[in-house]
């Protein structure tokens, strides 16, 4: 592997995984942790933080709003909560690259007695707004998207906000929680009801925050076999303030997608993520390889900070195609790249559907995967929701571009890992958005080097809960 001076990644086939490593924080957990950390009544040390350009853009953000937060090490973030009462930014607020930074940041800046204006980088210029904004105005905020067809920049003048009854939808996390961020300063009683599960990271760090919520789900049907999850309301009520407490975040499932990928679809191969948050909310990746074929084993180690984490065991045999679409497509939204270099590198067609967001994703992924895999010389066919993609067939290396999109440039550079010749990838340098260590760990998988301790997987795993377990 080799990164060159245009930002240009050079990959060639790897020798079989038999190793173990632990991927940097979530990415998810880590906006979040900062953004309630700085509404707390207190002081608040965040460890394991991802130190990627997306979370530092909410920590920017945070600073120009007055907010006093210290890096006193990598991984480490101190934050002063200040109970909310931010002060009026001077300029634009930089959201980078990061649409959590932007869509959350608007749910806490609608409240506030003040004009601010969030901006972002051309690729986030062209990431619609509607969604956010539309509930938001229910509650009395006023927003403005000043781009076309409602894209930033998004201007937000702040004032008093009244508690909503809103239903998502699309199923959407960051919508769910800048609706519920806002709720915390609304008069009343906010409620979101959605209709298909999301990420529930907000939901458990308010429990974890101590602030007080109802969250009712209902069913269809009285059977407890084959009932049907009808819907999700989540209610609360605003004047609360988070209590200040010290949070760890635990490692990025979607980072180890990448590694789950390469490591399941070879066969012979053995790979111990460790550290890494398990959410069952976040864990579909783990039951799409499954299906697929992949033996993997989840050991749930510890829940302490409301988010359950732990280490996956996988080991690689000959995938086959499944079919990924319906409710399970928020849980995997941001692993389809990694899910359609799996598809490739498996016998038949997989079929993924109902994944309309991706267009809008930094890139249109559903084109970007469907090019790049064309350039390999995998059969694909688009489709506006998604795409099928018929695999089995040897890759070869070829030249492609990232798209400017983080995970379209980890998704190839590990299905270079599998192809003849070299693979190059133009325009890497958006993987620091999300996974600053990706490289080396990539260079490392590449010859074949350990990463951490280099010892016998099943060993390895000794106590814990075995959440799921794929027989032999």
């Amino acid at each position: 592997m080799k990164a060159a001076a245009k930002n240009i990644l050079k990959v060639r086939r790897a020798p079989r995984i038999e190793t173990e490593l632990i991927v940097p924080g979530d990415k998810s957990i880590s906006h979040r942790a900062v953004l309630l950390s700085a509404i707390s009544n207190g002081r608040c040390t965040i460890t394991n933080f991802l130190e990627g350009e997306d979370c530092r853009s909410t920590a920017r953000a945070m600073r120009q709003l007055g907010v006093e937060i210290e890096t006193p090490e990598p991984g480490t973030v101190i934050v002063e909560g200040n109970r909310g009462i931010f002060r009026a930014p001077e300029g634009d607020i930089d959201c980078g690259n990061s649409g959590t930074t932007m869509r959350l940041m608007a749910g806490l800046l609608s409240p506030q007695k003040f004009r601010s204006k969030m901006t972002g980088d051309p690729s986030l210029s062209n990431r619609p707004m509607r969604r956010v904004i539309e509930p938001l105005q229910e509650m009395g905020a006023r927003l403005q998207a000043e781009g076309e067809k409602q894209c930033p920049p998004l201007t937000i003048v702040g004032g008093p906000l009244e508690g909503i009854t809103y239903r998502l939808p699309v199923a959407s996390a960051q919508v769910k929680s800048a609706v519920l961020l806002a709720g915390l300063f609304a008069k009343g009683t906010t409620t979101v009801i959605e209709s298909v599960r999301s990420r529930d990271h907000t939901e458990r760090m308010f429990e974890y925050f101590l602030i007080k919520f109802r969250r009712e789900e209902i069913w269809e049907g009285t059977c407890p076999v084959g009932r049907k999850l009808k819907e999700i309301r989540i209610s609360l009520d605003g004047g609360q303030i988070p209590e200040s407490r010290d949070f760890r975040v635990p490692g990025d499932i979607s980072s180890a997608a990448f590694w789950l990928v390469a490591a399941a679809a070879q066969p012979g191969s053995r790979l111990l993520v460790k550290d890494v948050g398990l959410n069952p909310t976040r864990t579909g990746i783990i039951d799409v390889l499954i299906r697929m074929g992949a033996r993997i084993r989840e050991v749930v180690e510890t829940s302490a900070h409301g988010e359950p984490a732990g280490t996956v065991d996988i080991k690689g045999i000959q995938l086959h195609a499944t079919e990924v679409r319906g409710a399970e497509i928020p849980n995997v939204i941001d692993e389809i790249p990694a899910i359609a270099v799996a598809a490739a590198l498996a016998e038949g067609t997989t079929v993924i559907r109902d994944a309309k967001e991706l267009r809008v994703k930094e890139t249109d992924r559903i084109a970007a995967v469907a090019t790049n895999l064309r350039a390999m010389g995998v059969e694909v066919e688009e489709f506006p929701d998604g795409m099928a993609i018929t695999g089995g067939k040897p890759l070869k290396g070829a030249r492609m571009q990232s798209f400017g999109d983080h995970r379209i440039a980890m998704a190839f550079a590990v299905a270079g890992l599998f192809a003849s010749g070299e693979t190059v990838i133009e325009d890497t340098d958006c993987v620091l958005t999300s996974y600053p260590t990706f490289f080396e760990t990539l260079k490392k998988i590449q010859k074949g080097t350990g990463i951490g301790r280099r010892t016998p997987v099943i060993s390895s795993l000794g106590g814990g809960k075995t959440r799921r377990r794929k027989k032999a």
